[in-house]
């Protein structure tokens, strides 16, 4: 049963909801009391999840705030095993499971106040930007959809993170990966890695110039720097464009063009099989999010698209 808490210091509430018998922690904005988007005193509402090993205090309230003030709901959620989420083992990805806690935050989120349950936008970011478009597969409830610097081809992002760290490196980490998951299996810890690292580091997931500076800077006070090393062995297989062509609501794709840990070239191939709207930023993963050049352009186009394509005056003359 999904449960309204206190007020955060980030003016939400607080909400718990169930996902797999798991309690996850989310914010709800209600949104501005001004909305271009209310229907019978009833709004959209924005599901937003972090990526790689993220948490919601980590950069996800300057967008979720946003989108509040242009008069949409927002429901932002942490996975199970991460931030204020319950849930053991701890710090693990499971993108099945992680796939799984969108739509349980999907139904949360449609029982808060004021929410218009067939207008559902979900919105990612990196990997969640690939999850919102596995997600919104086969939903007749998903008005639109916004991938933000998605991974949507682990693939790729393989041979990418190749030509960054060269063959050994990878060798290495996948046999860590796979020492993780037999140390889980035989009852023991899992085997950890820093989620980011300098350049260099041979125990780090993300090790790029400037994306350790860059991740701390966005960290909020439930984020850890460590991740279960087993995510080697589920990132290979990820495969979020592999339906696209499927969807019926708008999509809306947003690209940094030198990023250096989703492939800009895997989100413009997925984005044509969606026949989405895509916006092309020159910059790096990182640099998307509040505090950077490029946050008001990516936030700023996003609203525009769901002006555009919800908006009540916009539906109403077409």
């Amino acid at each position: 049963m999904t449960a309204a808490g206190t007020t955060t210091t980030s003016g939400a509430e607080t909400v718990r909801f169930p996902s797999s018998g798991t309690d996850c922690d989310a914010w709800f904005f209600a949104g501005s009391s001004a909305s271009p988007f209310e229907v019978d005193g009833k709004r959209p509402v924005v599901v937003m999840a972090h990526g790689f090993a993220g948490t919601k205090d980590s950069g996800l309230e300057p967008f979720a705030r946003r989108f509040a003030e242009a008069g949409l709901a927002v429901f932002a959620f942490d996975y199970r095993g991460f931030g204020l989420s319950e849930g053991q083992p701890r710090q693990q990805i499971s993108l099945e499971r992680q796939a799984d806690d969108y739509r349980a935050a999907i139904v949360a989120a449609k029982k808060q106040p004021g929410v218009d349950p067939n207008r559902v936008i979900l919105w990612g970011v990196s990997q969640s930007g690939g999850h919102v478009l596995t997600v919104s597969g086969g939903r007749t409830d998903i008005a639109a959809v916004i991938s933000v610097i998605p991974l949507v081809n682990g693939l790729a992002a393989g041979r990418v993170a190749y030509d960054q760290v060269g063959g050994a490196a990878i060798a290495r980490s996948t046999a860590t990966a796979v020492a993780s998951a037999l140390s889980a299996k035989l009852g023991r810890g899992p085997k950890m890695m820093r989620v980011v690292g300098k350049p260099g580091d041979r125990d780090a997931a993300l090790t790029a110039p400037g994306f350790l500076e860059s991740y701390l800077a966005i960290a909020g006070p439930s984020w850890r720097n460590e991740v279960d090393a087993s995510v080697g062995l589920e990132i290979g297989g990820f495969r979020a464009d592999k339906h696209v062509h499927e969807l019926d609501a708008p999509v809306l794709v947003q690209i940094a063009d030198y990023d250096s840990a989703a492939p800009p070239h895997a989100a413009a191939k997925a984005a044509f099989k969606a026949r989405a709207e895509v916006r092309h930023y020159p910059c790096d993963h990182f640099d998307v999010f509040a505090g950077n050049d490029w946050f008001e352009p990516c936030v700023g186009h996003a609203i525009a698209f769901l002006t555009r394509k919800l908006a009540v005056e916009t539906v109403t003359a077409r």
